[in-house]
């Protein structure tokens, strides 16, 4: 079944971060929020059936706030504030996973499988 999904890695920690505020926009529209779970991931996918459009979707990631209630020691105001992923999304292409690798400091994404 064609779907997205997502889930959030805490570089600085090496554990799947829990309770990350996302939100799903495409065209400027928001379509979901949701929460990461204890392993990182949404309990849902972000899309899927006949939500799952080709289309230019932004993924807004609230790491500030996911740092801060960890109380790390971190720039005030945070360097990252929001992680934003800007991706295209082709429905022929099956399902897309877009995972975040972060820490206070920097972030890397990818398309997953």
């Amino acid at each position: 079944m064609s779907q997205l999904t997502t889930h959030v890695l805490d570089q600085s920690s090496g554990r799947p971060a829990s309770l990350v505020r996302i939100e799903l926009f495409c065209e400027g529209k928001l379509l979901k929020e949701a929460e990461t779970n204890h392993d990182g991931r949404t309990d849902q996918p972000l899309l899927s059936g006949e939500d799952f459009k080709d289309g230019v979707y932004d993924l807004i990631f609230h790491i500030g706030a996911y740092f801060r209630d960890k109380d790390l020691e971190t720039s005030m105001p945070a360097f990252l504030e929001e992680v934003v992923v800007r991706f295209g999304l082709d429905t022929s292409m099956g399902k897309y996973h877009v995972p975040l690798l972060v820490s206070p400091y920097g972030y890397s994404t990818y398309r997953g499988s």
